[in-house]
């Protein structure tokens, strides 16, 4: 499960994030890489390179995502040439990172910023937290007093490559997912159609799972499903038309793909004789979802929705 997340969110942000197309990301190396304005290499611990690419780090698709700069972090800076003075100072910017997040509703206290540090730049934190590397005053002075993990090299990556899915996903959440409008959805009680159905409010107390803007998407999807479903398939010759469902998640609920399609056709009718109708409506094999998965990814590149889904 979290590869397949992992993969759904590295191919979200490689398309979306950027503000000039597309840019591929790899996680969490080319994220701890490009953290900050300024892109390090570090191939010696005395010989520090800084390379500035604005258009490809992490603060510009930040900033791509919600329109204003992580508050107290320059737009442009340089990180100082002693490898234990830069490890600290990325520390404190991945502090800065993970509590500005948080005061936008991001739900990240399990993320610790030592595990958005690079391997070697973690190493020395360790290092310097256990007594192995001696640092200098201005260093010690802002040493935590709080326990330390030190992990082995591949614990580490596994723990680095989670925090930043975790990180990735909670920006969706809190940058994303806001821009969805609450007036264009109408409230599914108000549906004839739907009179039948448990409704789904969007209020912000009614779930402690699912937040108000997800559930607003959910009430689309029933809205959309429910309409249309008897328009798509009333010809269908692979099952007739599909029973009626009440649409509470993101996984379970859209496996067969027959609700997706089922928004495609409310917006792209003309799709409907060519590519659903040939869907099974009552899918029972592998085969067979399979199959009407192959059909729905056909029809997103039909309409030039290419974004790379792996059926």
């Amino acid at each position: 499960f979290f590869q397949k997340t992992l993969a759904a969110v590295k191919s979200w942000f490689t398309l979306f994030g950027w503000s000039k197309g597309q840019n591929p990301i790899s996680i969490p190396h080319s994220l701890r890489r490009d953290v900050c304005i300024v892109q390090l290499t570090v191939p010696q611990e005395r010989n520090c390179k800084r390379k500035l690419d604005k258009d490809k780090c992490f603060c510009e698709m930040l900033f791509h995502l919600n329109g204003q700069p992580i508050p107290g972090i320059a737009a442009s800076q340089s990180l100082p040439l002693d490898p234990v003075e830069r490890t600290f100072h990325l520390h404190w910017q991945h502090s800065e990172l993970l509590s500005f997040l948080k005061s936008q509703g991001a739900y990240l206290s399990h993320v610790m910023p030592e595990f958005l540090l690079a391997p070697e730049d973690y190493k020395i934190w360790t290092e310097v937290h256990t007594g192995l590397r001696v640092c200098s005053m201005r260093s010690s002075g802002i040493l935590s007093g709080r326990h330390i993990f030190v992990l082995e090299d591949s614990t580490f990556e596994t723990m680095s490559k989670r925090a930043w899915t975790d990180v990735l996903l909670q920006m969706y959440k809190v940058f994303v997912l806001p821009r969805i409008s609450f007036r264009i959805v109408p409230d599914p009680s108000s549906l004839e159609s739907l009179q039948n159905m448990p409704g789904i409010k969007s209020e912000p107390l009614c779930s402690n799972i699912y937040s108000r803007y997800e559930r607003t998407i959910l009430i689309w999807l029933n809205k959309h499903y429910e309409k249309h479903r008897k328009i798509v398939w009333k010809d269908s010759q692979r099952g007739g038309i599909p029973p009626m469902r009440w649409i509470v998640n993101f996984d379970q609920d859209l496996l067969d793909s027959l609700v997706l399609a089922a928004q495609m056709a409310a917006y792209c009718p003309y799709l409907i004789p060519t590519h659903f109708i040939k869907m099974y409506t009552n899918p029972k094999t592998r085969e067979q979802f399979l199959h009407n998965s192959l059909i729905l990814v056909k029809a997103l590149r039909a309409v030039n929705l290419d974004i790379d889904i792996k059926v």
